[in-house]
């Protein structure tokens, strides 16, 4: 759907070349409007319209690409009146034009074309933006009929709305054979033609936000296929490579991604984009204008009151020379003052000098009558002095007399005192010097008996070791004299066994005597005993 602002655009060219005069009035019967138009046809007519004022300038390029030129303009144009294209969407459109001819953008060249743009406001009329076109400033050594193609397709992407186009083969719907035919995509439709001319169109498919795209395996003899699927048919294409297979793919996926999110096509919404980006780079400019501005004029207030500043301090150092005039006359008046006085002073102090030569006689006189006076003050105060010192001596030595008496006092009780102690402790000490005497006589007697039986316990020990000796003699003999006899026994243990210390248990009673066996071998000879008994020969 055309917007109502890309068809106020043609329509005002054409009432820009209709009025003649300049009154910005034109006749009913020049404009004639039709309730149902096709847009390009509107764009022709417009552009029949105006050609015609403006077909007198020489161009290296065609009528009809001055013409899709011209709709390019009115597409990039601002909106509003008159129409002209700023200097972004000149690099827009130049940058597109350079690409589709296949040329190398210079950046160096269009920056020394925008410095010769900045005194035309940075902007061009239609005519001026053909004119750059014709006379090939960005595509110096290029054939015109480069240049036609270039035109051609910038055309229609941004007019046409042809997002990509390009031969494709298709499979038949009812037949099923595979048919060579030019497709073209648009935002919202893949239409499909005899030939790139256009003059057949063969068939078409909408697409909307149902619509599937995806790549298919290879049958039929057919590669790099692909298909695209909507509620009313499918289409099944075979691209020419992998490459073209996914660049049609991804063009066909971002349609239908656009549609579900209900954006434009590609080129419009940037279009949009870049408009939006100038309107707030506008807005900004204009702030910082109207700061400027806003600087500016505190820049001159601030100059205005430098400029009083200015004046008042002249005024203020004209008063502070009146006043240093008058300072100095005041001045003036003060040091003949002041001279006058120090005569009047000088003539004061000679009489005063005089005065006081003779009050220094008197004071002299009255001085050594002073002297004198504080002299017999002296003494007088040294003899109270020393009376008052015989009179504190007097009192200190009364004072440590009666102390004295006191400690004499106190003594003389604490040695009757003592010496009561003495007697009763020499009392007791002779009472315990007694009973001492006692007790020594006492523990000498028990320490003779303890003598006496240590004396006899003393020999019972060397009896009792002169018996263990002969004990001890004995017993080695007889060990000698058994010690022969320990294999002859060892045979009839049952008839003579050897006597040895045993322990205080019980002794066992047995058919041999008592104690005749160990306990251990009589549980030996019980056991061998039960076995004889329970052999069979033995029962018999």
């Amino acid at each position: 759907m055309v917007h109502r602002d890309e068809i106020l655009k043609p329509v005002w060219h054409a009432f820009a070349a209709l009025d003649v005069d300049r009154t910005g009035k034109v006749s009913k019967s020049q404009l004639k409007v039709q309730g149902n138009f096709d847009f390009m046809e509107l764009n022709r007519m417009c552009w029949t319209l105006c050609s015609r004022k403006k077909a007198n300038f020489s161009m290296l390029i065609s009528d009809n690409d001055a013409f899709k030129v011209w709709c390019i303009f009115n597409f990039l144009s601002e909106e509003h009146y008159p129409l002209v294209i700023v200097i972004e969407e000149i690099e827009y459109f130049l940058r597109k034009l350079i690409e589709a001819i296949g040329s190398d953008w210079n950046e160096g060249r269009f920056v020394d074309y925008k410095v010769q743009l900045s005194a035309k406001k940075n902007c061009l009329r239609v005519w001026e933006l053909i004119e750059l076109v014709g006379m090939s400033y960005f595509t110096k050594g290029m054939e015109r009929q480069t240049i036609s193609m270039g035109i051609n397709e910038v055309f229609q992407e941004l007019i046409l709305n042809i997002l990509k186009q390009g031969y494709m083969t298709k499979k038949g719907h009812k037949r099923k054979n595979w048919t060579e035919r030019w497709f073209e995509l648009r935002p919202d439709s893949l239409s499909y033609y005899e030939s790139e001319d256009l003059l057949e169109q063969k068939g078409y498919i909408l697409l909307d936000r149902h619509c599937s795209v995806e790549s298919l395996p290879e049958k039929d003899g057919k590669k790099n296929l692909f298909i695209i699927k909507s509620a009313e048919k499918s289409l099944e294409i075979s691209a020419p490579d992998k490459k073209k297979r996914q660049e049609w793919i991804q063009a066909v996926q971002d349609c239908i991604n656009r549609l579900r999110h209900g954006l434009s096509a590609p080129h419009r919404e940037a279009r949009q984009r870049r408009k939006e980006l100038r309107s707030r780079l506008q807005a900004e400019q204009d702030q910082m204008e109207g700061r400027m501005k806003e600087l500016q004029l505190a820049n001159e207030r601030k100059q205005s009151q430098l400029e009083t500043m200015r004046k008042n301090l002249e005024e203020a150092a004209a008063r502070a020379a009146m006043e240093e005039q008058r300072r100095i006359r005041t001045q003036a008046d003060l040091q003949n003052r002041y001279r006058m006085d120090l005569e009047r002073e000088k003539m004061v102090r000679m009489q005063m000098e005089e005065q006081m030569v003779q009050k220094s006689s008197e004071m002299e006189q009255y001085l050594q009558r002073m002297q004198e006076l504080e002299d017999m003050y002296r003494r007088l105060e040294e003899a109270l002095e020393e009376e008052r010192q015989s009179r504190q001596d007097e009192e200190v030595l009364r004072k440590l007399q009666a102390r004295l008496l006191e400690e004499e006092v106190s003594k003389r009780a604490e040695l009757e005192q003592s010496h009561l102690q003495q007697q009763l402790a020499m009392s007791q000490t002779q009472m315990e010097k007694e009973q001492l005497e006692s007790q020594r006589l006492e523990q000498e007697r028990t320490l003779q008996a303890a003598m006496m039986q240590l004396e006899s316990l003393e020999r019972q020990r060397q009896g009792a070791l002169e018996q263990y000796e002969e004990v001890t003699k004995k017993l080695e003999q007889a060990t000698n004299k058994t010690r022969s006899w320990k294999d002859k026994v060892a045979q009839h243990e049952g008839l003579i066994r050897l006597i040895q210390p045993g322990n205080k248990c019980p002794q066992k009673m047995t058919n041999w005597g008592a104690a005749a066996f160990t306990e251990t071998e009589l549980k030996v000879r019980e056991r061998s005993w039960q076995e004889n008994k329970n052999k069979p020969g033995n029962a018999l």
